[in-house]
């Protein structure tokens, strides 16, 4: 029987629900880590607990959770973890926003303070949140999902592609704030063009069966998530199509 190199881990997945989040927390469950799943809607976190449960024969830990609307209580997700499993070894904050896309001059107040709140602030909050029980790990890895937007600006996707900068500022200091203290290794992961729910919304007219696809990146993404992994404060592009 192969061994599991996940076995005994917790891992902490955000936006899981669908598309990447579910098809990378499918896969390090595979592995044998313990997932919790974070997303707005409990079913499509049932689905991917489906998919788990037929793969590996065990169930994740569902979270239904707002991270817009719920940002203080998510100091609290850290230490509910540790009380209830005594651990937590990876986070993979996946869950983002894109709103609309519109020229920069144009932009709603409101829309602004909405992917502020999810691409940002949340994975502040996070941090704040997994930080001790990451870093007393023996080999916590914290790995966040970026976008090339960042590095390739383009018209009208200037709210999205700021506040995902501002997420890559925060993690990367954090990263150099922990990698010299604790095993911790901190990551950003750019996957590329991939069928997901966000891109169908941006672009519409692209067939999503001509680009990369959640599974094709998870395997990659979950690579991150190892004790094997020894990068820290780097951005990764996992896969690029197109």
């Amino acid at each position: 029987m192969t061994a599991l190199p996940l076995r005994d881990r917790v891992a902490l997945v955000t936006g899981a629900s669908r598309g990447i989040g579910a098809a990378l927390a499918l896969e390090l469950a595979k592995r044998g880590a313990h997932c919790v799943l974070i997303a707005r809607t409990q079913g499509g976190l049932e689905e991917t607990d489906d998919a788990i449960h037929r793969a590996t024969g065990k169930n994740a830990t569902l979270l239904p959770f707002d991270l817009q609307k719920q940002e203080k209580e998510m100091d609290m997700i850290g230490p509910s973890i540790v009380e209830r499993f005594g651990r937590l070894d990876i986070l993979v904050h996946n869950a983002g926003a894109l709103n609309k896309l519109t020229p920069v001059a144009h932009v709603d107040p409101r829309d602004w303070n909405e992917l502020v709140a999810v691409n940002l602030t949340a994975a502040w909050r996070l941090i704040r949140s997994c930080d001790p029980p990451l870093r007393a790990s023996d080999a916590g890895r914290a790995v966040f999902v970026t976008t090339g937007r960042v590095p390739r600006p383009k018209a009208y996707w200037g709210m999205y592609g700021a506040t995902k900068a501002g997420m890559e500022h925060l993690v990367l200091t954090w990263a150099q704030e922990v990698a010299n203290i604790s095993p911790l290794r901190v990551n950003l992961a750019d996957p590329g063009i991939v069928a997901t729910r966000m891109r169908s919304l941006a672009m519409p007219g692209e067939d999503p069966a001509t680009i990369a696809q959640p599974a094709d990146v998870a395997p990659a993404l979950a690579d991150l998530c190892m004790p094997s992994e020894a990068r820290t404060g780097a951005r990764i592009e996992i896969a690029r199509t197109g």
